[in-house]
């Protein structure tokens, strides 16, 4: 943590002073010249209201207007007023890691009941506390698979999303696991490939649903077969689309994971958000992280306590299943406070909206001269187009309409030039949705 220091030029002399150096410069000397700043001299600071004008001034300059289709991680889903509100308040909002649990019940009550919620939206047994973000937990989910099999190769589906790879492939960059990619096959897992690769070595499969193109596949059967040769299956998940898609537990997954931005988390350039991680019970010390467990005090009161905390600043460092020092924890405050506010029927509603809207969508831009939906399996909100001619600079001439149009797959899977995901959530109406149509059919045409 960072304090600001108001000292003045005489201050700042005598302390130079008293420790024998002529300069604030001096006190950098041990740092190469070429690393150290040009100069120290900063300008003069502003006032408070000449701040805050002059930062509403740089965000005028962001387009704050713009209608979105994108998704691909992050999701424009409406957020409660009851999230800002009981978030904010200052017991949960400035709250710190809650190493007493007889100073932090309230905040051990809250992750308590977050991790349930997570095992009812999962149907798995536990889960801990949270982590940084769906990428990371992606990762964490793998490693979790490498050390409960004690194997070291990993299968992965092409289609899950290619940041949450990328991530996965930094988090294991220094250790020996044979990292095996699938390539989609018409948006699917690949599985005659998957039959070809999957043996006895294999650690874990790891899938997502509604992968990157939008497509939804039931894993039940792909979860019989790693099970058959002694793997996991680990599954990341949309956690919306969980209000009317199977569970995890229901396609015999033994490890869910995913990310919670859109459990009423705002888009914020990105983040924060934070991950969650669910697993079969047998799997339990082998989770990342710290988990909330309840318990009774010497008087029979129930209470909550930091249990299992299997990282380096609690047991030997050897032993340690993780280094996070941290998570996102008002982010996942935000996240059963959300669930709480819609409930097991509003969340069911809200991704039967999601569903709907995109399935208009689709009928919308399916008309359109040249476009083809990728049909090849049930999607939820977000889907696959293929366009009559590459899809960036048809997203960049969306863009200057104030239409963000989609994500173009090109820079991610070659020969998909042509290929855009769109993602419709309950936020888009009718009118904006033929806005869509309209202004993708013009572009075409142009």
């Amino acid at each position: 943590m960072s304090h600001y220091c108001p000292h003045t030029p005489e201050e700042i002399r005598e302390m130079l002073a008293a420790i024998g150096v002529g300069s604030v410069e001096e006190l950098f000397a041990p740092i190469p010249a070429e690393l150290r700043a040009k100069s120290f001299n900063l300008p003069p600071g502003m006032s408070e209201f000449e701040t805050f004008a002059r930062m509403r001034q740089i965000a005028a300059d962001n387009d704050q207007e713009l209608t979105l289709f994108i998704g691909g991680g992050c999701y424009d889903h409406l957020i409660p007023a009851v999230v800002d509100h009981l978030s904010g308040r200052a017991e949960f909002y400035t709250a710190y890691t809650p190493y007493q649990p007889e100073c932090s019940q309230g905040t051990l009550q809250a992750l308590f009941e977050y991790q349930s919620a997570i095992c009812r939206l999962t149907g798995l047994e536990v889960s801990n506390a949270s982590l940084y973000d769906g990428a990371t937990a992606l990762a964490e989910a793998a490693m979790m698979a490498l050390r409960a099999t004690n194997r070291h190769r990993l299968l992965v589906d092409g289609c899950i999303s290619p940041f949450a790879r990328a991530v996965l492939r930094t988090y294991l960059a220094n250790l020996a696991v044979d990292i095996v990619e699938l390539a989609p096959l018409d948006g699917l897992l690949n599985r005659e490939e998957l039959a070809a690769e999957l043996d006895d070595r294999a650690a874990a499969l790891l899938v997502q649903y509604p992968n990157v193109f939008g497509c939804v596949e039931d894993f039940g059967a792909v979860a019989t077969q790693v099970h058959g040769v002694g793997g996991l299956l680990v599954t990341a998940v949309y956690p919306v689309a969980l209000g009317i898609l199977k569970t995890p537990a229901e396609m015999g997954a033994d490890i869910a994971v995913g990310d919670g931005q859109s459990l009423g988390n705002p888009l914020s350039f990105g983040g924060p958000s934070f991950g969650f991680i669910a697993a079969r019970k047998a799997l339990i010390r082998s989770m990342p992280g710290r988990i909330v467990g309840e318990t009774v005090d010497r008087n029979g009161t129930r209470g909550f306590v930091l249990t299992l905390q299997a990282r380096e600043q609690h047991i030997k460092r050897h032993k340690a299943t993780s280094n996070i020092c941290s998570n996102q924890s008002l982010c996942a405050l935000r996240g059963i406070i959300f669930l709480t506010a819609v409930g097991r029927s509003g969340l069911a509603e809200l991704a039967r909206l999601n569903y709907d809207k995109a399935e208009y969508a689709k009928t919308r831009l399916a008309a359109i001269p040249g476009v083809t939906v990728l049909q090849t399996a049930p999607t939820f909100n977000e889907f696959t187009v293929s366009l009559p001619q590459p899809a960036a600079p048809v997203v960049a001439a969306l863009l200057e309409k104030g239409v963000a149009a989609g994500v173009p797959l090109g820079p991610y899977y070659e020969g998909s030039d042509n290929l855009l995901v769109v993602t419709v959530t309950e936020k888009r109406s009718k009118a904006e949705i033929d806005t869509l149509a309209r202004t993708l059919k013009e572009a075409l045409c142009s």
